[in-house]
C-alpha cells in the first residue's frame, strides 16, 4: 500500500518534505528553507544563519539554560525515489539524518519548558564532509548546558560515543623503467607503505577485543597511471581511531612508516569522544525510553558525527539519539519506519521536558547565547 503524504499527519509531512528536498552537502539551502517554514508554523523562531544552518528557537534569548538539539540537514549523494509504502518512508536522508532532525524539530516545539530555558534545534550543513562547517560555526557561537546530537540510534538506542577519524592521501612517483628490471615501481612503493601501515594497526589492536577500541584502516580509492616517462600511484586511506589514539599521534606513526618516494597529505582529523550512562542527557533519554515501554540500549559507534566536533568545545552533557537503522546509512536501501519515527519523537519530547526541568533545578552556571 502506498500512502499519500498530502493526506498523512502533520508530523509525516514535515519528515516527507525534508526528505523530498535534495540537500547533498554544499547544496542545503532549499531543505533549510523547508525546515524554517515548518519551524515557524510550529510556533518557533526560525532562521538560516550565516553558515547556512537551519535554526529553530524556543524560549528567551537571554535564558540562563540553553539546550541544543544538533542534527544535520545535508546528505551524501545518491538519489532514492521518495515514497511512503506500508508505513515506511524511502528516500536519501530518511535515516541519516533528516529523520532524527524532523523528530527533534517536532519534539522541540512541543516539549514543556520551564521559565528560563531556551531550546535550539539546528540542522547543520556539511556534516557529511570532512570539514563539518555548520557544527564548527555553532561550536563557537553557543555554550549550551546540554546537547542531543541527532543521529540514528533506533528509537530505543542511546549513542554514547563515536570513534575518531583521519584521512590520508599517499602519493608516489618514480621514473618509468622496463618491466623486466629490478627497480620497484610507484605501485610497489604504495603497497609496501600500506603493508607497513596494516601491520602497525594489527600490532596496535592486539589485546583490544572491542571494535570501538581498535584502530581501523581501510583503502578508499587507488589510482595509478604512467605517461612513458614517469609512474604515478595514489591511495586514499581512511582511519577510525579509538579514544587512546589521537590524530596527531597516528600522523606521527604513519610518517615513520613512510618510504622515501611516498608523500602524505592528511585531512579530516577528529578525536574520538565518548560519555557514559550517567551523563545527564543519556539518563534523560534512557528514562524517556523506559517511560514508553522500551529498554534502553547504549551504543558506541565506529563512525564519526558532529558530537566529535562540538563535545570538546561545549564540555556539557551530551549523547546522540534518533530514529532509524544506522546500517542503512549511505546505502541504496535507506528507509525509515514511520511508527519508529513517531515513537522517537515522543521519546525526545519527554527527554527535553525532563532535561529542562532537571537543569533548571540544578541552576547551572551557563550563560546562554
Amino acid at each position: 500500500m502506498t500512502i499519500d503524504p498530502v493526506t498523512s499527519s502533520d508530523d509525516v509531512r514535515v519528515l516527507y518534505e525534508l526528505v523530498a528536498t535534495p540537500s547533498v552537502s554544499g547544496s542545503e539551502r532549499a531543505a533549510a528553507e523547508v525546515f524554517v517554514r515548518h519551524a515557524a508554523r510550529l510556533g518557533m523562531r526560525a532562521e538560516v544563519d550565516e553558515a547556512g544552518n537551519a535554526l529553530a528557537h524556543r524560549g528567551p534569548v537571554d535564558a540562563e539554560t540553553h539546550v541544543v538539539l544538533l542534527g544535520h540537514i545535508d546528505t551524501v549523494p545518491g538519489e532514492i525515489a521518495v515514497r511512503i509504502e506500508d508505513d515506511v518512508l524511502h528516500g536519501r536522508g530518511s535515516v541519516d539524518a533528516k529523520g532524527p532532525l524532523a523528530a527533534m524539530l517536532l519534539a522541540g516545539a512541543r516539549a514543556e519548558l520551564p521559565c528560563g530555558v531556551r531550546v535550539t534545534v539546528a540542522g547543520a550543513v556539511g556534516e557529511e564532509t570532512a570539514g563539518s562547517p555548520g557544527a564548527r560555526h555553532l561550536a563557537k557561537l553557543y555554550r549550551p548546558a546540554a546537547c542531543i546530537i541527532g543521529e540514528p540510534s533506533g528509537w530505543d538506542g542511546v549513542t554514547l560515543g563515536y570513534k575518531g577519524r583521519l584521512l590520508v592521501t599517499a602519493s608516489a612517483t618514480r621514473q618509468s623503467t622496463h618491466s623486466a628490471g629490478p627497480e620497484p615501481t610507484a605501485c610497489d612503493d604504495m603497497h609496501a607503505w600500506w603493508s607497513a601501515v596494516r601491520a602497525h594497526a594489527e600490532m596496535f589492536n592486539k589485546g583490544r577485543d572491542r571494535v570501538f577500541d581498535q584502530l581501523q584502516a581501510s583503502i578508499r580509492q587507488t589510482i595509478s597511471e604512467a605517461d612513458g616517462l614517469r609512474q604515478h600511484a595514489k591511495m586514499h586511506v581512511g582511519f577510525r581511531l579509538p579514544r587512546e589514539l589521537t590524530p596527531v599521534e597516528l600522523m606521527q606513526a604513519v610518517r615513520s612508516l613512510t618510504p622515501e618516494h611516498v608523500t602524505l597529505d592528511f585531512s579530516g582529523e577528529e578525536t574520538a569522544f565518548a560519555t557514559n550512562r550517567n551523563d545527564a542527557v543519556a539518563r534523560a533519554l534512557s528514562s524517556a525510553i523506559r517511560a514508553h515501554n522500551g529498554r534502553p540500549r547504549p551504543k558506541l559507534k565506529t563512525g564519526t558525527s558532529d558530537m566529535n566536533v562540538v563535545a570538546p568545545h561545549w564540555r556539557c552533557p551530551i549523547a546522540a539519539y534518533g530514529p532509524g537503522d544506522s546500517a542503512l546509512d549511505h546505502t541504496p536501501h535507506e528507509r525509515l519506519d514511520l511508527d519508529e519515527f513517531a515513537r522517537a519523537t515522543r521519546v525526545l519530547e519527554c527527554t527535553i521536558s525532563q532535561l529542562a526541568s532537571e537543569l533548571t533545578a540544578a541552576a547551572p552556571a551557563h550563560a546562554a547565547r
